[in-house]
């Protein structure tokens, strides 16, 4: 359970921190799997529908860059998301109705590990309202020296800030960023970072030589319905579920109006959205 404290945290700069979350030995647990589900893939072959490479290796090479919905495909992760102690925390925060919205495992190698750009998570998966979080769950030690979260607090509560250029969703933020006002968020291995899906954050690449391993569970409040988007809907609601409490007869709003993101290109992930959105820029 978090302290009043922790409650406020959240509150007042759109994250928390819970350290020791989850136990030494389960950690291990987890990695044993991840390395297991990790084997045997390479930037030529691997399951594109399982998991994304890290571009930026020979076809040979083995860095893996995400694994996708780990709570979907493998019962140790589905089971980790559904722990009480979890859930404690998440209803403190979001109340009694649960919806796991999705999943995902950054793994962001040493010496490779990809930048993620200046964000709302909101912005990909617009929602009736905005009681949504993600649960960031160090599987290593995490510092600025191999990307840790960066957020800027206190930003949770104004109005989305534009990720768009020329009319398109870059999945990034394309209006000028205080990064001075950024704080860095690390953790031991174990630590969970409770974060609105209104909290700006980004983290830089990995230049060091520890991996930085982040599973990444993202929980909505049940009455917080997806706005349709298509495809995009489609797909993510195929993974979410309920794990507490019940589904609400009906959805809650609390906004009058929110940017639906139109997109210009296909992609399979924030990670290769932002590339193309880098690369259109640097041509211009």
């Amino acid at each position: 359970m978090f302290t009043s404290n922790q409650v406020g945290d959240y509150q007042r700069n759109g994250f928390a921190v819970h350290e020791n979350l989850v136990s030494h030995d389960d950690l291990c647990a987890i990695l044993v799997d991840v390395e297991s589900i990790c084997a045997g893939n390479t930037l030529a072959h691997h399951d594109k529908t399982r998991l994304e490479m890290e571009p930026h290796q020979p076809p040979e090479g083995t860095r893996v860059r995400r694994l996708y919905e780990p709570c979907t495909h493998y019962p140790r992760f589905r089971g980790l998301s559904e722990t009480g102690k979890l859930l404690d925390c998440v209803e403190q925060l979001l109340g009694p109705n649960i919806m796991l919205h999705y999943s995902k495992l950054n793994m962001k190698p040493q010496e490779i590990g990809s930048v993620v750009e200046w964000h709302q998570d909101l912005a990909y998966y617009p929602l009736t309202n905005r009681d949504s979080l993600a649960v960031l769950l160090y599987l290593d030690d995490a510092d600025l020296g191999n990307g840790c979260l960066r957020v800027i607090p206190g930003q949770h509560e104004g109005p989305l800030m534009d990720h768009t250029l020329d009319g398109y969703f870059q999945g990034k933020i394309t209006e000028p960023v205080d990064e001075s006002q950024g704080i860095p968020v690390g953790g031991k291995a174990g630590t969970a970072i409770f974060m609105h899906c209104m909290t700006p954050h980004t983290s830089a690449p990995n230049q060091s030589s520890r991996p930085r391993r982040t599973l990444i569970l993202s929980y909505r409040a049940a009455d917080a319905h997806p706005l349709y988007m298509r495809d995009t809907t489609v797909g993510i609601e195929a993974n979410a579920r309920l794990v507490r409490g019940q589904e609400p007869a009906r959805a809650r709003f609390t906004m009058t109006e929110f940017p639906i993101p139109r997109y210009r290109w296909k992609f399979a992930s924030l990670y290769e959205l932002q590339e193309l959105s880098r690369d259109t820029q640097t041509r211009r």
